[in-house]
């Protein structure tokens, strides 16, 4: 029987910060949260691969603005986005998920 909590998704989508706070963790946290209990709560399946998704699509993203660091230094702009949005994204997605409402990230590739 699958259960409504809505405060699981919200740590879910808050876990991706751990990075800000331990230095790593951004991925593997919300990947496990996400693979134990996608089966067993409403929704979960769903927003967890949106967090995965995000959080790939962060890491290439940060992947690719390595080298382009060397092009004009486009690749500051690129990372520093890429640092903002894996931010402001959880926040903003955990607000939406506690009220009910779909979350958004962009930029996010459907790796999943």
């Amino acid at each position: 029987m699958r259960r409504k909590d809505n405060q699981l998704i919200v740590i879910t989508h808050l876990s991706q910060l751990s990075t800000f706070v331990i230095g790593f963790g951004s991925l593997i946290v919300p990947l496990i949260l996400w693979a134990t209990n996608k089966n067993e709560v409403d929704e979960m399946d769903e927003q967890g691969k949106q967090i995965v998704n995000f959080q790939l699509s962060m890491i290439i993203y940060a992947i690719i603005s390595i080298p382009l660091i060397f092009a004009f230094g486009l690749g500051l702009l690129l990372l520093l986005a890429v640092a903002i949005l894996s931010f402001v994204m959880p926040i903003v997605n955990a607000i939406k998920a506690s009220n009910g409402e779909e979350p958004y990230y962009p930029m996010s590739f459907k790796l999943l």
